[in-house]
C-alpha cells in the first residue's frame, strides 16, 4: 500500500492519467497535475477530465508542455513520479507526425528522468506500450520476449523505457517500466476501438473496423491499471523492472462488438476498412510477473468494464439514451454491418 506522498503526474488531464490523479486525491494524496491541457470541462476537446480535481484543495495544477517546461521545480518536494504523458496512437505515428512523438515521448521522458538525478530513490512510474513487443510475440506475452516494435509510436515507447535502464544503470533513478495492454473504460479517447463502439451503439455514430475484426487484444480497465501504477510505487522492486500490465485474455474486436450490442441492447452498424501498418494481430500479456512481485493484476472482467464504459457514454452530454445493461438484446438489435 502506497503510504500518504505528494505525487506528480504527467499528463493528468488524459485518460488514464486523470483516472490515477482522481484516485490518489480519493486516496488522501496530495497531487500536482501537470498537462498541457487545463481538464475542465469549459475547455474544447479535452473531456472536462480534471472537473472534480481542481475542486480539491489537495490537486495543485499547472499549465505546462514538459518538452519545455523548467522541471526542477516541479519535482522538488514530490514523493512519487507518475508519468503518462504521452502523444498516443499508433496510425498517427507515420510520417512527418512522429516528430511530436519523438518530442513528447522520448525528450520529454529523458528530461524527467535528468530532473531525477538528484533524488534517485524517488519511484517513477513509466507507462509504456504493448505495443513494443511488436507483431511476431508469442501469447500471453513475457517481458523477456524479444522487443520488435511494429509502428514510430511503439519504437518512441521502446526509446523511453530504454532511457529509464540507462538512467537506472548510470545514476540508479528508481523507474518501473508498465507495458499496458489495451486500456479500456470511461474517460477513453474518442478515437479508441471500445469507445468508438460504445457510441456507435449509443450514438448512431458511424464506426469502421480495420482489417477482418478477427484481431484480439487484452483489453484491460482503467482502474486496474491504476491499482497496478500504485502497487509499482509501492514495491521494493530493482530499478528499471519492467511488467506486464494485462489481464491474461484476449478477445477479438467482433467479440467485442457482440458484447456491446448485448450490453447496450442496440445496433452496432460498422464498415470494414483496410488493415492499418503497425497494428498487430493479437495481444495478450502474461500478468505473472505483476502477480508474484507487485501482488496485484488486472481482473475486472471485459464486461463488467464495458457496462461501466457504456454507463459513462450515455451520462456524458450529447444525445439523450437510455441504457440498459446486461439483459438480453432485443430479437434483431444485434445485426452487424461489418
Amino acid at each position: 500500500m502506497l503510504a500518504r506522498v505528494r505525487a506528480l503526474v504527467t499528463g493528468c488531464a488524459g485518460f488514464i492519467g486523470s483516472t490515477l490523479t482522481d484516485r490518489l486525491l480519493a486516496d488522501g494524496h496530495r497531487v500536482l497535475g501537470v498537462d498541457r491541457r487545463d481538464g475542465r470541462s469549459s475547455q474544447p476537446g479535452d473531456g472536462g477530465n480534471l472537473t472534480a480535481a481542481h475542486g480539491n484543495p489537495r490537486f495543485t495544477f499547472v499549465q505546462a508542455d514538459l518538452v519545455r517546461a523548467d522541471l526542477r521545480p516541479l519535482l522538488a518536494g514530490c514523493d512519487v513520479v507518475f508519468h503518462f504523458a504521452a502523444e498516443p496512437g499508433v496510425r498517427q505515428s507515420w510520417g512527418e507526425r512522429f516528430r511530436r512523438y519523438a518530442l513528447d515521448n522520448v525528450v520529454v521522458t529523458q528530461r524527467l528522468l535528468d530532473a531525477s538525478i538528484d533524488q534517485p530513490e524517488r519511484p517513477l512510474i513509466y507507462a509504456s506500450s504493448s505495443s513494443v513487443y511488436g507483431e511476431r510475440a508469442p501469447a500471453p506475452t513475457q517481458e523477456g520476449t524479444a522487443l520488435q516494435p511494429s509502428s514510430p509510436y511503439s519504437v518512441s515507447k521502446l526509446a523511453g523505457e530504454q532511457l529509464c535502464s540507462a538512467y537506472a544503470d548510470g545514476f540508479g533513478v528508481m523507474s518501473r517500466i508498465l507495458r499496458l495492454f489495451t486500456v479500456y473504460g470511461p474517460r477513453q479517447r474518442h478515437d479508441m476501438a471500445l469507445m468508438r463502439l460504445a457510441r456507435s451503439a449509443l450514438c448512431g455514430e458511424a464506426v469502421t473496423v480495420y482489417g477482418d475484426g478477427a484481431q484480439r487484444r487484452d483489453f484491460t480497465y482503467v482502474q486496474d491499471v491504476v491499482d497496478v501504477a500504485l502497487a509499482a510505487a509501492a514495491a521494493n522492486v530493482p530499478p528499471a523492472r519492467v511488467y506486464n500490465v494485462g489481464t491474461g485474455r484476449s478477445t477479438s474486436l467482433l467479440e467485442a462488438i457482440e458484447l456491446v450490442a448485448e450490453l447496450s441492447g442496440r445496433n452496432v452498424t460498422a464498415s470494414r476498412g483496410p488493415a492499418r501498418a503497425g497494428e498487430v494481430r493479437e495481444t495478450c500479456a502474461d500478468p505473472t510477473r505483476a502477480r508474484e512481485e507487485l501482488g496485484i493484476v488486472p481482473t475486472t472482467p471485459l464486461r463488467d468494464g464495458l457496462a461501466a464504459q457504456l454507463a459513462s457514454v450515455a451520462a456524458s452530454p450529447g444525445p439523450s439514451v437510455v441504457l440498459v445493461v446486461a439483459g438480453p438484446s432485443p430479437v434483431g438489435s444485434t445485426r452487424r454491418g461489418v
